[in-house]
């Protein structure tokens, strides 16, 4: 028996959902127009349509190049074709009214992901009597390439668009237009804090939760030139004729760029692409992002914004274990590492210290992990001033318990999705786990108390690990290593 369907009304024309257990969902929603033709390139322009929308699959996914076979079972790439990738996805408590708002940014580095990976399933917050909504927007060369003559950071303006439609939509669909909290997980969490930054998102939403990704993660108009030159070359076009170009070929052109960048990732290059590991990311233009995100917040910007922070506690194992890089990771690459990154002497030695039996390639993972996640978390909790930090502890069983808690090992939990997520977790992961995190989740989104003290002058952090506890100044040894370090 076909499920019950509801229709809602629009500022780009009606749309048809389904009611399943309670829940309606209301996929592949225009909330722009089709970046392309006569939108490519440009900031995202309003949507519309004739007649009632059916909304039953999920809709177009932007282009992207795959993950690496080696990742592709750990970070499913569902590839949905069309050109309408501006889309949301919508789970709503059926019958509700003045429910509050969570919105997900998904992550993949700027250059991966859409709402339609079955982890980000918003049934669960559904059923609390959440509605969310997971955000498509532009990525890689179609979101975030910076040129002359070109807006800049469209993927974010694309954010930025889906919020405004957000606020003038979403009552419609039983929320709180005046209640809604922006989430994200790497890219997501990174563009969260560029939208704390962007004068154009103020006012667009009231609290955010950050996991795996701060402030720290922009770039510069020289790194932006650089890292066009290289796509212009790989295609084998100059720079100003990329624009004209199919966006198949600036895939293959991008996927060139991505071999060279890995084989040869100097900074004289790459600029601060060698630092970050992204080769796309917001760009500080001066206009729609005045300056870094953290230097933003630090000097007040989303300061009415409540916050939770916080990231995984071996983020980079998820890229090391699955590859089996860690296993030829030697000292000297520990040595260079933290030579790289100016910590002072006998820094090697305090994190051998925190992880005794640790290898090489685990050691090298600690310091990359809060060099990336951990330490511009806490960067961002001491910027903002009120912020609620977390960890994520739970270690994966899968590769024989080797990836720890690895990159994006907590989004199952947050969503109660593990039935999409079994190759990353192993077997059996902890149900009442994934109720704390999402429990912490809504209440923050409901009433902006996850249930712990703030950050404030004794570091406190809610651990989400075999235990779920708050710890105050955890790892302060390693911590204090990084004072005066970018």
């Amino acid at each position: 028996m076909d499920s019950p369907k509801t229709t809602v009304k629009t500022t780009g024309g009606e749309v048809r959902g389904r009611i399943e257990g309670g829940v309606a969902r209301y996929l592949g929603v225009p909330y722009a127009a089709a970046p392309f033709g006569e939108h490519r390139f440009r900031p995202p322009a309003p949507a519309s349509w004739d007649g009632v929308r059916d909304a039953f699959e999920h809709g177009p996914t932007p282009p992207k190049l795959p993950y690496p076979d080696v990742l592709a079972g750990l970070l499913p790439e569902p590839f949905v074709a069309g050109d309408e990738i501006l889309n949301v996805a919508v789970w709503a408590p059926q019958g509700a009214s003045g429910a509050p708002v969570m919105v997900f940014f998904h992550g993949g580095a700027f250059t991966n992901g859409s709402n339609a990976v079955p982890v980000y399933d918003g049934t669960a917050y559904a059923r609390a009597g959440v509605v969310l909504v997971g955000v498509n927007y532009r990525l890689g060369v179609e979101g975030f390439l910076h040129l002359p003559g070109v807006p800049a950071n469209r993927g974010m303006l694309d954010q930025i668009a889906a919020l405004r439609w957000v606020r003038e939509n979403i009552e419609a669909f039983g929320g709180d237009p005046g209640a809604v909290t922006v989430f994200g997980e790497s890219a997501g969490a990174m563009s969260i804090a560029t939208l704390m930054a962007m004068p154009a998102a103020e006012g667009l939403f009231h609290r955010a939760i950050l996991q795996s990704g701060a402030g720290h993660h922009t770039h510069q108009p020289a790194t932006a030139a650089l890292v066009a030159n290289e796509l212009a070359d790989a295609v084998g076009v100059p720079v100003d004729e990329l624009v004209d170009i199919a966006p198949e070929r600036l895939l293959a052109g991008h996927a060139i760029m991505l071999d060279r960048f890995q084989s040869d990732p100097r900074p004289e290059r790459w600029g601060e692409s060698a630092r970050t590991s992204l080769l796309f990311a917001p760009i500080v233009d001066g206009e729609t992002l005045p300056a870094t995100a953290i230097e933003r917040i630090a000097a007040g910007a989303g300061g009415d914004v409540e916050v939770l922070v916080g990231a995984n506690r071996e983020e980079l194992l998820l890229f090391l274990v699955p590859t089996g890089i860690v296993d030829h990771i030697g000292e000297d690459a520990v040595a260079a590492i933290v030579a790289g990154f100016g910590l002072p002497d006998g820094a090697v030695d305090r994190y051998r210290a925190n992880r005794p039996e640790g290898s090489a390639g685990q050691l090298y993972s600690d310091i990359v992990t809060d060099s990336a996640y951990r330490i511009p978390a806490v960067r961002l909790a001491e910027a903002h001033g009120r912020a609620y930090v977390y960890e994520f502890a739970w270690s994966s069983t899968a590769y024989e318990g080797r990836l720890g808690a690895c990159h994006a090992l907590e989004l199952p939990f947050v969503f109660d999705t593990f039935a999409s997520s079994a190759e990353l977790t192993g077997p059996n992961p902890p149900r009442a786990l994934a109720d704390a995190m999402r429990s912490a989740w809504v209440a923050f989104a409901t009433t902006g108390d996850p249930g712990w003290p703030r950050y404030g002058s004794e570091r406190a952090v809610r651990t989400f690990g075999k235990t779920v506890e708050t710890v105050l100044d955890p790892c302060s040894d390693l911590r204090e290593l990084w004072d005066g370090i970018r």
